[in-house]
């Protein structure tokens, strides 16, 4: 019971992303079906690649600390505040996205709502900030929430390839005007949202204090092949059923995610039940975010007994140890990016596949550093080659445009962080933050 909790609570964020990231690579090929099952493919391809660096730090600090901590070890206690800002801006990103594409959700299966999307949108991020002020207790329920929409995907996809209700009109013809391959390595990076979510075992693992450092461990390897498997599984069977159905880009009121639905199980009581569990899976996402991200600011904020680098009232709790002032400042920045994406997930995609990759890059290149250090040569030729391609994904990202300004949030408030560290004195212990975050 406590590693079914444990994982499918952690998995919710990745899991959820199965909701808009295949659209976002379908958009990217200009609705191009016949290249969406190879760009996807890609994409999980990098998962892996990711996912078995996080499998490393598992290994490595099995008390949790993620990236931050291998960042500090590899190249100093200055290089912690790099992924700290990435993750910052990531659970901003993670909130406002999860929340957009669960309003799209439930517009998708009430049309009706189309013109109240924004109220929509900022209501649902109300309701899930007040449930995040009763703490950690909607960790089981996360995990139900998981189970439910794997299971209701599985009942779809079966349908789908079996006997679907219906089928789309778009064509699966390439696009003759560009080469195949340019347009899928310039597409997967779009996608790539689907990873975030990976780095999430590797910290989280933390709040198992229960366990010994080998058990934990096993929680945490165990929670990321269970990712791998739903996540990849579940990304690659849906690419491929709106392949065979022909379901395309969808209209302003829809999703892609749902017409596949519609198409495979019809406008009955599972089509239903799919778009009701898509939703309540999204806002479950958005609620770990609500209750990680303040957390983080809590930790940074430090105690009494151990000063930290941000204002004290950051850490200020209730009787549910909530960090209220954190809950606030999340739910502001939220609240400013939905409204400045008109409430549209797939506006903000771009942005959410830039801060979580500067967390990967910096994660890999200290794994490789290590491999090196310790004379494992295969190892660290894999994890510098995994280094490059995560490099490429940010890089291709960023030369779209706006992205750019998720790096320069998440530079500037690591910058301001570790400015505040080094005129505190550069007190200790600061790469264990993550750490003291999910532990707390």
């Amino acid at each position: 019971m406590l590693f079914f909790a444990f994982a499918f609570a952690v998995i919710a964020d990745p899991v959820s992303s199965v909701a808009y990231a295949i659209e976002a690579a379908l958009h990217a090929l200009h609705g191009d079906l016949a290249l969406l099952l190879p760009t996807m493919a890609l994409v999980v391809g990098l998962v892996v690649v990711v996912t078995a660096n996080y499998w490393q730090l598992v290994r490595r600090f099995p008390k949790g600390g993620g990236a931050a901590a291998a960042a500090a070890r590899a190249f100093g206690a200055k290089w912690t505040f790099l992924p700290i800002g990435a993750l910052v801006v990531d659970f901003v990103l993670t909130i406002g996205i999860s929340i957009a594409a669960a309003s799209s959700a439930v517009i998708a299966l009430a049309p009706a709502l189309a013109p109240i999307r924004i109220p929509l949108a900022l209501v649902l991020l109300l309701v899930v900030a007040a449930l995040t002020w009763f703490g950690h207790g909607g960790r089981l329920l996360f995990a139900a929430m998981t189970v439910v929409f794997v299971v209701t995907a599985g009942a779809v996809l079966v349908l789908g390839f079996l006997a679907p209700h219906a089928a789309g009109s778009a064509p699966a013809a390439a696009d003759p005007g560009r080469p195949a391959v340019l347009a899928v390595v310039m597409a997967f990076p779009v996608a790539m949202a689907l990873a975030t979510g990976v780095e999430a075992p590797s910290t989280a693992i933390a709040q198992l204090g229960q366990l010994d450092d080998r058990d934990r461990r096993r929680f945490g390897r165990g929670t990321l092949a269970l990712l791998l498997v739903i996540v990849g599984g579940l990304t690659l069977a849906l690419a491929g059923l709106a392949v065979k159905l022909g379901i395309g880009l969808p209209g302003t009121d829809s999703t892609q995610i749902a017409d596949i639905a519609r198409a495979s199980a019809g406008p009955g009581w599972l089509y239903g039940t799919f778009q009701l569990s898509s939703s309540l899976l999204l806002l479950a996402a958005a609620s770990s975010s609500f209750q990680a991200g303040p957390g983080l600011l809590k930790a940074l904020a430090g105690t009494a007994r151990r000063p930290g680098v941000l204002p004290a009232f950051l850490g200020r709790t209730n009787k549910h140890h909530t960090p209220y002032w954190s809950v606030v400042v999340y739910l502001g920045a939220a609240a400013v990016i939905i409204v400045a994406a008109a409430g549209q997930e797939q506006e903000l995609v771009l942005f959410y596949a830039v801060s979580v990759f500067v967390s990967f890059l910096v994660g890999l290149l200290a794994m490789a550093r290590f491999a090196r250090s310790e004379r494992k040569p295969l190892l660290a030729l894999v994890n510098a080659g995994a280094a490059v391609a995560v490099a490429f994904t940010l890089a291709v990202n960023l030369l779209r445009g706006w992205p750019v300004l998720s790096l320069v949030a998440t530079l500037a408030i690591g910058g301001a962080l570790y400015l505040r560290w080094a005129r505190a004195g550069r007190p200790s212990g600061i790469e264990d933050v993550e750490s003291r975050a999910e532990a707390g």
